[in-house]
C-alpha cells in the first residue's frame, strides 16, 4: 500500500491505478443515519456491568447478541454488518464525536454535512473534497439521492446530481417551455450559466433513467434498500461518479420512545441494505473501489429514558465497510464510569479522523486542504 504523502501527490486517479491495479478511480459511497442512531444498542458493550445499570430494560441480554468478540456484541439486527465483520470487511470507530457536542438535530447534521464543528461552512465536506479532485466543473461529479439536497455535497465548482425515483427524473411540462437555446461553449454570463446547468441536467437525467433501466440486482437489498440499488445502478453503468450520499429518511433513528423493536428494525434494514450493496458489487466486479461509511449527527445518552427510550446524547460509533477495509476497532471505547457533562459519553475520536482517512487513504486527497481539526489517519484502508 503506498504511504499517504505519495497517494497525495499522485492524486486520485494514479493512485486507484497503482493501489487497485485498476484505470478505474476510488469511489465513496456516504450513508446518513439521519435522527440520532444508538450506538450503544448498535454495538453493545455487554462485558460493561455499567452498561446494563445505565440500561436495565433497554440493555440487550448477551443471549440476544450476534457473536462480535470478548467485550462486544451486534444488535440482533445486523445479521448483514456481521458478515461483513467476519469476513474482515467492516471497520468499527469507536467514540465519535467532537467538543461542546450540541443535541439539536439540525445544528449537529451541519457539523458532520461541513466537517466544521461550531465554524460554519458554505461548503460542504463532500462538496470540498470534490473540488480538490477535479478543479473544473464535470458532470457527475457527485450524486445525492434524496427528496433534497444535503449540505454535504454543495460544493463551489461543481453542481451535485440530485435524484430520488431514477424513472421520474426528467421535466415534464409544453415542450415550448423547456426547450431553451443550446448551451453555449463558453460560459460569460449568468444567463450561459444557467443554460449550461439546463443542458447537464437533460443529459444526466437521460443517464440515470438509463442506468436505472439497465441495471439488475444481484443481491437482496431486504426490505428497505436505502437507496444502495440506485448507488450500484449508477455503478454499473459506468458513471464516472466517485462521491455520492444517500440517507434514512425521516429522522427515523429519533428513538425516544419504545425503542427496542424500532431500533432492532431500523438495524435490520440498514444492515440488510448495506451487505447486499457489497455482494451486489462484488457480483458485477466493481467492489475493489468502493468503500461505504456509515455515521450519524450524534448518538443516545448511555442511560434509558422513563419512555423506554433514549435521548439526544453525543459521542457515536461509525462504521466503514468494504472490500478494501482491514475489519476491525478503530479508536477507543467511551467509558460508561464518570459519565461526561451531562451525563453523557466524552468522545475519544474526532470524527473528522475518519473523514481524513478516507480522503488522504482512499481518494488520495491532501485531507489538510480540506478538513480543519483531527485528521490523523487510522488506517483502516487495506
Amino acid at each position: 500500500m503506498l504511504g499517504s504523502t505519495a497517494m497525495a501527490l499522485l492524486g486520485p486517479r494514479a493512485w486507484a491505478t497503482s493501489a487497485l491495479g485498476s484505470e478505474k478511480p476510488p469511489i465513496l459511497v456516504v450513508l446518513e443515519l439521519s435522527g440520532g442512531n444508538d450506538g450503544l444498542n448498535t454495538v453493545v458493550p455487554y462485558a460493561d456491568d455499567n452498561y446494563y445499570r445505565l440500561r436495565p430494560t433497554l440493555g440487550i441480554r448477551p443471549q440476544k447478541l450476534l457473536a462480535l468478540d470478548e467485550h462486544f456484541g451486534f444488535n440482533p439486527g445486523l445479521q448483514g454488518i456481521q458478515k461483513l465483520w467476519q469476513d474482515n470487511n467492516l471497520a468499527l470507530v469507536h467514540g465519535c464525536g467532537y467538543d461542546d457536542p450540541t443535541f439539536s438535530h439540525f445544528n449537529a447534521m451541519a457539523y458532520w454535512h461541513t466537517g466544521a464543528p461550531h465554524q460554519g461552512n458554505e461548503y460542504g465536506w463532500l462538496g470540498r473534497v470534490a473540488d480538490q479532485m477535479v478543479g473544473q466543473r464535470r458532470e457527475d461529479m457527485l450524486i445525492n439521492i434524496g427528496s433534497s439536497q444535503s449540505l454535504a455535497v454543495k460544493s463551489a465548482v461543481h453542481t451535485p446530481l440530485v435524484f430520488d425515483d431514477p424513472t421520474r427524473f426528467q421535466r415534464k411540462g409544453p415542450v415550448s417551455v423547456f426547450t431553451p437555446p443550446a448551451a453555449p461553449t463558453l460560459v460569460t454570463s449568468n444567463r450561459d450559466f444557467l443554460l449550461s446547468v439546463d443542458a447537464s441536467a437533460k443529459a444526466s437525467s437521460a443517464r440515470i433513467r438509463d442506468a436505472w433501466s439497465n441495471y439488475q440486482a444481484r443481491a437482496d437489498y431486504g426490505v428497505a434498500p436505502m437507496d444502495l440499488p440506485k448507488v450500484a445502478a449508477c455503478i454499473n453503468a459506468g458513471l464516472p461518479t466517485q462521491l455520492y450520499h444517500v440517507a434514512v429518511r425521516n429522522n427515523a433513528f429519533d428513538t425516544h420512545v419504545q425503542q427496542a423493536a424500532l431500533h432492532r428494525r431500523l438495524l435490520s434494514y440498514v444492515s440488510d441494505a448495506v451487505d447486499a450493496f457489497v455482494q451486489d458489487l462484488k457480483a458485477m466486479g466493481e467492489d475493489q473501489r468502493v468503500v461505504i461509511m456509515l455515521h450519524s449527527e450524534f448518538g443516545r445518552r448511555p442511560k434509558e429514558n422513563a419512555n423506554l427510550g433514549t435521548d439526544h446524547g453525543s459521542a457515536n460509533l461509525m462504521f466503514v465497510a468494504g472490500t478494501p477495509i482491514q475489519g476491525g476497532h478503530y479508536g477507543k471505547t467511551p467509558s460508561l464510569e464518570g459519565l461526561g457533562e451531562g451525563d453523557n459519553l466524552s468522545h475519544t475520536t474526532d470524527f473528522r479522523r475518519v473523514y481524513g482517512t478516507l480522503v488522504r487513504d482512499w481518494l488520495g486527497v491532501p485531507a489538510e486542504t480540506v478538513l480543519g481539526g483531527d485528521h490523523r489517519s487510522l488506517g483502516f484502508i487495506a
